[in-house]
């Protein structure tokens, strides 16, 4: 492999991007460990076949939303993983443009983004034995220009030993503090399962949403109740993907999501329109908000509710109209060549009557 040029550096290795020698034109990224100074050699003899073990697990692994490892080897009592080079920006490069442009990143968008990582996640979660991230954070994960989410950096991965459900590490290191759980600061000597990825994923979609990453877990176990909820830092952020990503940061592992379905199904169903109407029925939100963004709906709702009283109101039977009936006209006929005198003939209850017949050729 011809080193092109440096891509990222931590305390504990480095990633280059590099060029493939034995294939032409094929560019990829070669991930160093650097071994621990302080480590007795039968302590690098277990790290060193810990990763090969590892290593061998990690080539195995495809997934659209995982870079595929296709080399591992040691040189120079440093271990090395070779796997595809992901173009594109990461996360943090993505969200500190966007803040710069003066337009934080929708929720919308973080949670499509949320729905590939936890698809990734529980791939890796369900292999035999499971493989753990442990190092789930914004400069971690790439879009590639086609859109798709990638899930970069194996330096922590871990896999989970069937015995005690403890861990095995691949390669040295810690984390992000702002992104690791509380057992997670053990190190190699911490408790950590898949509810740890949980916490850094969550931590991540914090940061995401809010522009800034949450407390390190270490300074919310000294002042608790610390940390402020996404929706404090962000209004925009629906009641339900608040109540989600706190509920995977809980400092015990017991508190959160057992599994990534599970704070998957939490997140994302039943889906948008339910975020959508939470967000419109929130004390924040009016009624003529929800009447403007639902218009169209409430148009097609009130025709349907129309027809349908109309349907329910008209009887099974109509009567038919009534026949038309004649008009009287009067006629006048001469009867008489002069005007009548009338007669009066008053009785003690009677009422006087006159009859007159007019003629059209009367003379007076």
């Amino acid at each position: 492999y011809k080193i092109i040029e440096l891509v990222g550096r931590g305390g504990m290795g480095a990633t280059y991007r590099a060029e493939d020698l034995r294939l032409q034109g094929r560019f990829c990224a070669v991930k160093v460990a650097l071994p621990d100074p302080d480590a007795a050699s039968d302590e690098l003899a277990q790290s060193r076949e810990q990763f090969y073990e590892e290593a061998s697990t990690l080539a195995r692994l495809d997934h659209p939303n995982l870079p595929k490892v296709s080399d591992y080897f040691s040189e120079d009592d440093r271990d090395y993983l070779v796997m595809d080079f992901v173009p594109g920006q990461d996360l943090r490069e993505k969200l500190t443009t966007e803040l710069r442009e003066g337009h934080p990143l929708t929720e919308r968008q973080v949670l499509a983004w949320a729905d590939q990582l936890c698809d990734a996640l529980a791939y890796m979660h369900t292999q035999d034995p499971p493989v753990l991230h442990r190092d789930i954070k914004p400069s971690n994960i790439k879009i590639t220009p086609a859109g798709r989410i990638k899930l970069v950096d194996f330096g922590l991965v871990k896999t989970l030993s069937p015995d005690d459900q403890r861990t095995i590490t691949v390669v040295q290191g810690r984390g992000t503090v702002q992104y690791i759980p509380l057992e997670q600061y053990g190190g190699d000597t911490g408790h950590t399962d898949v509810r740890s990825d949980i916490y850094s994923l969550g931590a991540t979609l914090y940061h995401l949403l809010t522009g800034q990453p949450p407390l390190d877990a270490k300074q919310r176990f000294l002042k608790p109740k610390s940390m402020r909820s996404p929706r404090n830092l962000n209004p925009e952020v629906s009641s339900q993907t608040d109540q989600a990503i706190l509920w995977s940061l809980a400092m015990h592992p017991d508190e959160r999501p057992v599994s990534v379905a599970e704070f998957r199904s939490t997140l994302l169903a039943p889906g948008a329109v339910s975020r959508t109407v939470s967000r419109l029925f929130d004390q924040e939100a009016s009624i003529s908000r929800f009447v403007s963004a639902n218009r169209v709906l409430l148009g097609i709702v009130g025709a349907m509710l129309l027809a349908a009283s109309l349907v329910t109101a008209r009887p099974s039977t109509i009567p038919p109209p009534p026949m038309p009936t004649a008009t009287p006209t009067a006629t006048f006929a001469p009867t008489a060549t002069h005007i009548p005198t009338p007669t009066f003939t008053p009785t003690p209850t009677a009422t006087a009557t006159s009859t007159m017949t007019p003629s059209p050729t009367a003379t007076p």
